[in-house]
């Protein structure tokens, strides 16, 4: 199908859709969930030719992480979308009921947004995920991923329709866009009399690209800065592990730690045991002059380092003189994602986490818990770093909105 025939095809099946009830829905979820396992041989043959292809290319090994699926990812992803089966249907919950003096009933109920496009590059994963999340949600989506996934992009899609098929759903409550060209991807932005919400997943030029030439209304997906601050107040036991984990666990995620701010009472305590600890793992440290002092054969950070995702194994680091200048220094670089502190003072702590302006912000945990699965949202269509409709991982109640419902008994105006 061409754009247009796709997006009059998902038109049609978000009626469909919405008029599911939450057991039927949910079983389809199960039954999807089922036939990815069951198709897992397939899928990861599929998925074993974009990995060989991105390889040829030169693909940077964090960015061929993303691409790369396993027995285990599959698993996975059938596990969120179990998980989403799971959960409470947000559909039909009154927000708010109100009487008007005229005697009008007025209802805020929860609806679906429609139709959702989902603009996403090397991560197969989110063909699952965004397709669960949406039709859960009670809509249709109509998805685009990167050349690098197309082969494993079709082939969960192409197991995702049989299986809705069989269920006697509606197949088109999934489509997606097998023509990798930059020209289709710019019709796409353009089809707003079909699509009600665009949301990009990806990097920094994707997502600027999505804001500045769409029709359709945009949630934007942000790229991770994330920043951990260690005050002078931390407990050092605890400091390493979270900075280990939060760098090093998955390299190419946005939730990843880009930048460490360290308090300069603590430089001497955690530097040099972190640099050891860091380097076992591979991961180059990037300075400032106090930092330099502490580890002598770090690199010297420039001011590119302190804004920059990295997605590889490069850490900068800045030293700060007290809690102000961390926050101050965190909310001029960062990404408005994720940020934590770690501190045994509580006031400082609750300073941080009400003065650092991003979707997420932690006290004395990994950045790395900023998703969906982990909050119990089963998975999630992205992580908002927008203040507008939704912020932080967006799960079922981010993708939908809401309608009035007023009922009468014969008032005019």
């Amino acid at each position: 199908m061409n754009l247009t025939e796709m997006g009059k095809a998902a038109a049609a099946a978000k009626y469909e859709v919405q008029k599911m009830s939450a057991s039927a829905k949910n079983a389809a979820l199960l039954a999807v969930a089922d036939a990815l396992t069951g198709n897992c041989g397939r899928i990861l043959e599929a998925n074993g030719r974009d990995v060989s292809r991105a390889q040829e290319n030169g693909m940077h090994p964090g960015m061929v992480d993303r691409l790369r699926l396993t027995e285990a990812r599959v698993e996975a992803m059938a596990e969120g979308l179990r998980q989403i089966a799971g959960l409470a249907d947000p559909l039909g919950e009154v927000l708010d009921r109100f009487t008007r003096p005229n005697g009008l009933e007025i209802e805020k109920r929860r609806v679906p947004l429609g139709v959702i496009g989902i603009i996403y590059e090397s991560r197969p994963n989110v063909t699952a995920d965004a397709f669960g999340l949406c039709f859960k949600a009670g809509n249709a989506c109509i998805l685009k991923g990167g050349k690098d996934a197309i082969d494993s992009n079709t082939a969960i899609a192409e197991s995702i329709r049989a299986s809705l098929a069989e269920c006697g759903a509606c197949a088109d409550a999934i489509q997606l866009i097998t023509d990798t060209d930059r020209e289709t991807t710019e019709r796409f932005m353009k089809l707003n009399g079909y699509v009600d919400v665009l949301i990009p997943r990806g990097g920094a030029g994707l997502i600027r690209a999505v804001v500045e030439n769409s029709t359709i209304p945009v949630i934007e997906t942000g790229t991770g800065n994330c920043h951990i601050y260690v005050d002078e107040y931390a407990d050092i036991q605890k400091a390493i592990p979270i900075i280990i984990n939060a760098k090093t666990q998955r390299i190419g995620v946005c939730n990843a730690c880009e930048s460490l701010v360290i308090h300069e009472n603590t430089r001497e305590k955690v530097l040099p045991a972190l640099a050891e600890a860091l380097r076992s793992a591979s991961v180059e440290i990037r300075g400032d002059e106090r930092t330099l002092r502490s580890i002598p054969d770090a690199s010297a950070a420039d001011e590119e380092d302190y804004g920059k995702e990295y997605l590889d194994y490069i850490l900068s680091v800045k030293t700060v003189d007290s809690l102000d200048e961390a926050i101050a220094h965190i909310n001029r670089y960062n990404t408005g994602h994720s940020d934590s502190i770690i501190t045994e003072n509580a006031d400082n702590a609750q300073r941080f986490l009400n003065e650092v302006d991003s979707a997420c912000v932690y006290a004395n945990a990994s950045t790395r818990f900023t998703d969906g699965f982990e909050f119990g949202f089963g998975a999630e269509i992205g992580i908002s770093t927008q203040k507008l409709h939704a912020r932080g991982p967006m799960g079922l109640k981010e993708l939908t909105t809401y309608k009035y419902v007023i009922r009468g008994n014969g008032q005019i105006r």
